[in-house]
């Protein structure tokens, strides 16, 4: 008798934990949500008279809102500025959608938020400068939308990122050397962009670093020397850029890569620029001709 009333008595908690009310706020923030990302026409919709810890996608634990997964489910529209309000979120996956507007800066303030996936998206304007703030951060994907304007600066305080993909957006202007402080960085995507300027030399920190995909920007300059201490590098991409020397490539040994992709650079053209085949073939002839 006494296990069955223990046993009833684990059942009812655990059946409160996941039927618990949530706070009128972040209950408004999922109905806003839905209504902005035209929830009608989601692949799989949510029955908003249904308990919260029903809705497709959406985990709740201690009360709050903890998981918001809705991976290709047809969302359409902007993000509402109160999805700020959901501060317990730890994952948040609304990759493979058609979301479009900005990325309201309001998500800076989920500061226990450890996966935000926006990849695939119709997503625009400038990343929030205020990303750093973000400090539980593990993952961050936004590869493929339509951002623009400058990497912010302050994703480098955001200490425990293992993975950040930024490719195939708008983006311009240098990287960050602040990037240099991601020491747990695993993954870094930001091929086909509008970067220019030099890598910066403080990159070279990154030594969990096992794919980094730089290809298809305006780099330039010089590899850094640096990259030599990148041990764990697997893949590597640097392929169309505008490098004046890839020199320091030789550093790195690439016994074990997977992929290791660059354009060669002839280091002549630190001295005579852009040069044809034919110009090659004279500047040689007129050297040995001097000798």
């Amino acid at each position: 008798m006494k296990k069955r009333w223990i046993l009833w008595l684990i059942v009812v908690v655990v059946s409160h934990g996941a039927y618990a009310d949530i706070s009128n706020q972040e209950k408004q923030a999922l109905e806003d949500l839905y209504e902005s990302t035209n929830g009608p026409h989601w692949v799989r919709k949510w029955e908003m008279t249904s308990p919260v810890a029903q809705w497709y996608g959406v985990k709740v634990a201690g009360g709050h809102v903890v998981e918001i997964n809705l991976f290709r489910n047809n969302l359409m529209g902007p993000l509402p500025e109160s999805l700020g309000a959901l501060k317990h979120l730890v994952v948040l996956n609304l990759a493979f959608n058609n979301i479009t507007g900005e990325l309201p800066a309001t998500v800076t303030e989920l500061n226990e938020l450890q996966v935000l996936r926006l990849e695939m998206n119709r997503m625009k304007g400038k990343l929030p400068a205020e990303m750093g703030k973000m400090v539980s951060l593990k993952e961050l994907t936004a590869f493929n939308n339509f951002f623009s304007g400058h990497i912010p600066e302050s994703i480098g305080q955001i200490t425990q990122l293992k993975t950040l993909n930024l490719s195939s957006n708008n983006l311009t202007g240098e990287i960050p050397a602040t990037l240099g402080n991601l020491t747990s960085l695993e993954s870094l995507g930001l091929f086909e962009n509008s970067l220019y300027g030099e890598i910066p030399k403080e990159m070279g920190t990154l030594v969990h670093l096992k794919e980094l995909v730089l290809a298809n920007n305006k780099l330039g300059g010089e590899i850094p020397k640096e990259f030599g201490q990148l041990a764990s590098l697997e893949v590597l991409q640097l392929q169309n850029n505008k490098f004046n020397s890839v020199k320091n490539l030789e550093m790195i040994d690439t016994k074990s890569f997977l992929v290791f992709d660059y354009d060669k650079v002839d280091e002549r053209e630190l001295k005579y620029g852009k040069f044809d085949a034919t110009r090659v073939a004279e500047t040689e002839f007129e050297e040995i001709d001097d000798n």
